[in-house]
């Protein structure tokens, strides 16, 4: 029977959306701006690995900020209590608490009631409502403990980020950077794409300064003053020391203005300020109290400079001198029109792509994607003849969808993201290969053409179902657990998958309907060009159980045993530290960059363990310094020395790529891909428990453990990056494993429905031999998808693309050697127990009533 019009209708509808979305891509901005107004023009967003730029996540310095909170509650309540004439021994801050002494226990409730508007300061909440800013405790001691409350932590954390959002934001505005990024990830973070920004140093400062300014007058240097509380000691870039008054007598909040300029004197670069009404006045009053004393200009706890007020400064403007340079003094105006953060912001991450090599990722994206297009069509073609091309039919349409469906999800493509596109053309081929090997098989029994279609989609589309949910569980925990590009390439492979269950089932049938009902066809023939398998194959792999899951076992062991040595070569996603990739100019002798030139280069920095890497291109060469102690601020020190000392060896050396990782940043992706790799095993093991029967289940988790240990095994003798890309591989190849064996677990439930009597190594034989073509053709795919990217995929995709070819031939091997065995093994276990239970049964049932009795 034909397809109802209805579903013609809508199937037609999605492709036309489909394509009308995507078509923008395959057009410049110029051209789509004469674009008719009612066609959608959303391009898809290439992500910095692709055009360049820059990648920064920001963090809010929690420590500092309840530190610089408590500062202003200590000035608080000494205020308070010295207007209700309190005396007191000491208030200082320790533990992240105000402690307030007092001489004597009598004073103890006035000093409470003093300090009741402070405690009872209330924060808004967005769960809790109205919290206390404050829990003020009082030990049995002469003390008053007072501390920011659990509730109070979180809101000012909050409000931090959400006003260091729109701060950070309003300094990339003044620098021009077109196309920005800025979007508050956490609770506490912030992260900053840049595209086009090659060196983030300067973008670094200009982010990651609090911009905190504030105009001191300079304390008695020779009196008593400096061991005063009150007194603040700050230093100056030269490590000159000041010492001020702890409370500034004009704060930067009033400035209006800053710009860089040049001092008509002496014509050295400096930033000239004006302030509000209100601050001029302030600024006029403190000028003409102070004439010939000197006072301090001092941003984020340093003395930007020092003068001596030489009159009344009445015009509410003034000028910041020191040894700027003007670029410095370019930051230093956007910062302080700007404005300040409400707290300290650190750089834990920091990855930079160049230019060139964005366009070098684009092209070899492009080139790698349509070699492995053109192999699998060309294979589908060769397999299925004319019917294989309505196969790849249905791959182009997938393509097309994907890219339809990232320019309506406004999402970023990256190149893991190029290859999770790469990779869901192999698998998505393996619906089309069920669904045609079902129909083969089901013309072989005898039925009609449409008999035979009917009856194939009925029987692959449940297999198509189970095997798809078992890889799309890995794409959705590596979507969870992963990060920037990771998520990428989950978002492209988790959309071809879900896409290539509407082109590779339901519009294929209807083509495939349509053909048949129009050429009135009696018999439906899919045959390959030139067949290389023959047409019924009936060997016993179960001859080979011991020695294929010995040799399983052997390799894992030594896999198990390489992991710890020599160990995998962790990438900096997961030991921190600093990872450049540098491209070498010609030196003067004609020559390029050499490892040896710049080891020796590198060697006198005093960075610890600095390792070089020629990564196969001419003249590249890859730097990794290992994590500095320090916190994550020395990880981002450390690369302007690299850079310098790079420079000094080769002054043409271009930085195609940076990557920086602060420690926390490290630990946190190791932890969620530690946890991706087991959450995903362990869902697999529930849903193949409830689709198929609990030695299914174990039989595959068990098989994946060995499949896994092996891809290890395959990174460490290999020395690939073991990095977010490698988790990717790792997920991903968990996915292809469960889905593969899926497959042949679904024919071996078929056929235990169907020959109830025959003993089970039979039927996994039988099982595994009418499975076997479209195992073989599913690895051949999702092979020729993959190679390609693996030979000329390049350093950012090898610790993906590399392993995902050799777990490929590892999970196919696998599903007939090991799972299958497996299988057996526990199926028989199962039956002797049960014959033990029988057995113990019928034994009880011939004693004496009494005996059961008792």
């Amino acid at each position: 029977m034909r397809t109802s019009r209805w579903r013609v209708v809508v199937y037609t509808l999605v492709l036309l959306t489909g394509f009308l979305t995507a078509l923008p891509n395959l057009f410049t901005p110029a051209q789509l701006a004469n674009w008719p107004a009612f066609l959608p023009t959303r391009q898809v967003a290439l992500g910095l690995d692709l055009k360049g730029g820059s990648h920064l996540v920001l963090e809010i310095d929690t420590a500092a900020m309840i530190a610089e909170r408590l500062e202003i509650a200590r000035d608080d309540v000494t205020t308070a209590l010295r207007k209700a004439h309190i005396v007191t021994d000491n208030i200082q801050i320790s533990k992240d608490q105000v402690i307030v002494t007092l001489p004597d226990a009598k004073d103890h409730d006035a000093a409470l009631d003093a300090l009741k508007d402070l405690t009872n300061a209330q924060v808004d909440t967005p769960r809790h409502g109205s919290t206390a800013e404050f829990v003020i405790t009082t030990p049995h001691d002469n003390s008053i403990h007072i501390a920011l409350s659990e509730q109070g932590i979180r809101n000012r954390v909050d409000a931090s980020a959400q006003q260091s959002l729109e701060i950070i934001r309003s300094r990339i505005d003044q620098i021009g950077v077109s196309e920005p990024t800025i979007q508050r990830i956490g609770s506490d973070r912030v992260l900053v794409q840049l595209p086009g920004i090659k060196d983030p140093s300067q973008i670094r400062k200009l982010l990651g300064s609090t911009a905190k300014l504030g105009f001191y007058m300079l304390a008695d240097r020779n009196g008593t003053d400096r061991r005063d509380s009150s007194i603040l000691t700050v230093k100056d870039k030269d490590d000159q020391s000041y010492h001020l008054h702890r409370t500034p007598a004009l704060s930067g909040d009033h400035l209006t203005d800053a710009h860089a300029g040049f001092d008509p004197q002496s014509h050295q670069p400096v930033v000239n300020f004006r302030f509000d009404t209100a601050g001029a006045a302030k600024f006029a009053d403190i000028t003409r109290a102070n004439v010939g004393k000197p006072f301090a200009i001092v941003l984020d706890n340093e003395v930007l400079s020092a003068p001596v007020i030489r009159e009344v400064i009445t015009g509410g403007s003034g000028q910041i001198s020191g040894s700027f340079t003007v670029g410095e003094t370019t930051t230093l105006s956007a910062l302080l029109r700007a404005g300040s953060l409400p707290a300290p912001m650190t750089v834990i991450e920091e990855r930079t792509v160049g230019p060139d090599l964005g366009a070098d990722a684009i092209e070899m994206g492009l080139y790698t994607g349509l070699i492995g297009l053109a192999l699998v069509t060309g294979l589908m073609f060769f397999l299925y003849g004319r019917w294989g091309l309505i196969a790849n039919l249905a791959l182009g349409l997938n393509v097309m969808l994907t890219f339809g469906a990232l320019g309506l999800m406004g999402a970023t493509l990256t190149l893991p993201g190029i290859a999770g596109i790469v990779l869901g053309i192999g698998l998505a081929v393996d619906a089309n290969v069920l669904i045609n090997e079902r129909i083969r098989e089901e013309t072989k029994r005898g039925l009609s053409a449409f008999m035979a279609l009917d009856s194939g989609f009925k029987r692959a589309y449940a297999t198509i179902v189970d095997s798809n949910i078992t890889t799309l569980i890995a794409t959705a925990l590596l979507f969870e657990f992963g990060s920037g590009p990771v998520r990428g390439f989950a978002i492209t492979m988790g959309l071809g998958i879900l896409i290539s269950m509407f082109t590779a089932v339901a519009v294929v049938r209807v083509i495939m309907t349509e053909i048949v009902w129009r050429t009135r066809m009696k018999k439906l023939v899919i045959e390959p060009l030139w067949r290389f398998m023959p047409e019924k194959t009936s060997i016993s792999f179960m001859r080979a159980r011991f020695l294929g899951i010995g040799m399983s076992l052997l390799l894992s062991a030594i896999s198990i045993g390489l992991f710890f040595k020599p160990g995998l070569d962790y990438g900096v996603d997961f030991k921190g530290g600093i990872q450049i990739e540098v491209a070498g100019g010609n030196l003067d002798d004609g020559s390029t960059l050499d490892l040896g030139t710049l080891r020796q280069g590198l060697s006198t920095l005093g960075l610890g363990d600095v390792s070089l890497q020629d990564i196969g291109k001419d003249g590249h060469i890859l730097i990794r310094v290992e994590r500095r102690p320090g916190g994550e601020q020395a990880q981002t020190a450390a690369v302007e020395t690299v850079k310098k000392a790079v420079q000094s060896v080769d002054p043409a050396a271009d930085f195609e790529r940076t990557e920086v990782v602060g420690p926390k940043v490290s630990g946190e992706l190791a932890q969620s891909g530690v946890s991706a790799v087991i959450f995903a095993s362990l869902a697999m093991l529930g849903y193949i428990w409830w689709r198929f029967e609990w030695p299914f289940a174990v039989g595959a988790i068990v098989t994946l453990v060995l499949d896994v240990t092996k891809t290890i095994g395959f990174f460490a003798i290999m020395g690939l990056d073991f990095n977010l890309t490698a988790i990717a591989a790792l997920l991903t190849l968990i996915g292809y494993s469960v889905n593969d064996k899926v497959v042949v677990y679904d024919r071996m439930r078929e056929n235990l429905r169907l020959y109830r009597k025959m003993p089970m190594r039979e039927i996994i034989d039988m099982s595994i031999n009418q499975s076997l073509a479209r195992c073989l053709f599913t690895s051949l795919t999702t092979l020729f998808a993959m190679v390609p990217m693996a030979i000329w995929g390049g350093s950012a995709v090898e610790s993906f693309a590399v392993p995902m070819v050799f777990g490929v031939v590892i999970a196919t091997t696998s599903s007939i050697y090991i799972a299958a065995p497996i299988l057996l093994f526990l199926d028989t276990w199962r039956q002797k127990q049960r014959q033990k239970h029988v057995g113990l049964a019928s034994a009880t049932d011939d004693k004496p009533l009494i005996e059961a009795s008792n």
